[in-house]
């Protein structure tokens, strides 16, 4: 069956100086010259008069129509640039449903030209993230994986691995042959290489991948250690209350801050103690459900009075901690980080801010952006998952090998390592899956 020609409004809700009306199929030429007349020359920006089903003017703007498959969907498409009043679009979006078009649902248009082959999965999913971008970094590595960094770097893997297999195939086709896999074929040498290089992948997904959904910080520890007060320094804005009293807050309080284009939820928690107060039992419930879902956790202490071991047990097991001695200006000491037993310290004062500069570079550091972000590129979980699968298929092959467990296990560790692979750009995909990504994009994109 023909696909549907679809439209949507293109630019956001709401009035502007320009309002966008974007549709695409196969009905997209006759629609074109039942709205305005003519179908203009392909990839000309044309002024013309919108009219409606009377043959009244409902608006003039500019018109482009590219025609296939030299379109973003590569199919017919046409961009009607017109006054930015939701009333006009309405009325040009209802005349195109009245001559045979119907709405887009989300990511329909992305949706089409990854199925026509005019970008694969990961450069679809990078336009979401380009819009979606919150900070300057976010949308600097979000063009890197449209422009196809990422997706250059996963063909290569692909390539790869196929070479690889074809050597391994035909030792299995022509057993007779009896040749010596590490030796005849360099398979050793190739899975070494091809591991150490999607390690290097893994690497700067992570990077892309923090970027983009940005690190979730929890800040705990006993009462009274400054913790509210470090939320505010952090954020740089007096949103959590700082009083002397122990158990002041009761309750979580989150904020979005950013450190050099780095997005990071930060989460002021309840004091960590026994009580008996319901109110604060309850904070502490809350605290450490949130430490729970945490990608690091400051463990927060009075350096006047040192560590109390027994907050410590609060804390969930399996999620990364770095203590912060706070409030070292009472006692008279220089800012500092160190390794002890439980992991990194940091020693500032959230009052006057010293150490803070420690902690912002600690945080960066945590989330693999200390050194340099170039030839990274914005990446989703479901990538990373993907390549650690790929990447576990690898080191069983490589130990297949290494223990001469033969060619067939060798070969299906490398097909599923491919397999893996294959999903992130979309060469192995299911319906499922594609409408569980395209379904988070915006309409008329």
């Amino acid at each position: 069956m023909a696909a549907e020609t679809i439209v949507a409004i293109a630019t956001a809700p709401g009035r502007g100086g320009i309002g966008i009306v974007r549709a695409s199929g196969p009905a997209v030429a006759d629609l074109t010259q039942r709205l305005i007349g003519r179908v203009p020359s392909a990839r000309h920006a044309t002024l013309a008069t919108v009219h409606d089903g009377a043959g009244q003017p409902i608006d003039q703007g500019i018109v482009v129509y590219f025609a296939k498959p030299d379109s973003f969907t590569g199919e017919d498409v046409l961009e009607l640039q017109v006054h930015g009043s939701p009333v006009v679009l309405d009325l040009i979006l209802a005349r195109c449903l009245e001559l045979g078009a119907r709405l887009a649902r989300p990511g329909e248009f992305s949706e089409r030209a990854f199925l026509n082959g005019k970008l694969d999965l990961v450069q679809a999913e990078a336009i979401a993230d380009l819009i979606e971008s919150s900070t300057a970094l976010a949308a600097r590595l979000a063009g890197r994986s449209l422009q196809g960094v990422f997706s250059r770097l996963i063909d290569d893997l692909v390539e790869r691995l196929i070479r690889m297999r074809m050597g391994l195939e035909a030792t299995l086709d022509f057993p007779d042959e009896e040749l010596d896999l590490p030796n005849d074929l360099g398979i050793g040498a190739d899975l070494t290489a091809i591991i150490a290089d999607t390690s290097d992948v893994i690497a700067s997904a992570h990077q892309g991948q923090v970027v983009r959904d940005g690190l979730a910080v929890v800040i705990a520890g006993p009462p009274n250690a400054g913790k509210s007060s470090l939320l505010n320094a952090l954020s740089g804005q007096e949103s959590a209350i700082v009083t002397p009293v122990a158990g002041t807050t009761r309750d979580t309080l989150a904020l979005d801050i950013q450190i050099d284009g780095l997005p990071i939820r930060i989460i002021d928690t309840a004091g960590l103690r026994h009580s008996d107060d319901i109110v604060e039992r309850e904070g502490i419930r809350r605290a450490r459900a949130q430490a729970e879902q945490a990608d690091l956790i400051l463990w927060v202490y009075d350096a006047t009075t040192g560590p109390d071991p027994l907050t410590r047990a609060h804390l969930p097991t399996g999620i990364a901690v770095t203590r912060v001695r706070n409030k070292i200006d009472l006692l008279g000491l220089q800012p500092n980080i160190m390794d002890v037993d439980t992991g990194p310290e940091i020693a500032i004062s959230a009052t006057n801010g010293a150490g803070l500069d420690l902690l912002r570079a600690h945080l960066k550091e945590r989330a693999g952006l200390g050194g340099t972000t170039e030839g990274a590129f914005v990446a989703r979980r479901r990538h990373l998952d993907a390549l650690r699968r790929g990447l576990d298929h690898l080191e069983s092959a490589r130990y297949a090998l290494t223990n001469a467990l033969g060619a067939e296990l060798i070969a299906e560790d490398l097909q599923q390592a491919q397999h893996a692979f294959g999903e992130i750009t979309g060469r192995v995909t299911s319906d499922d899956l594609l409408g569980r990504i395209f379904s988070s994009f915006c309409i008329g994109k």
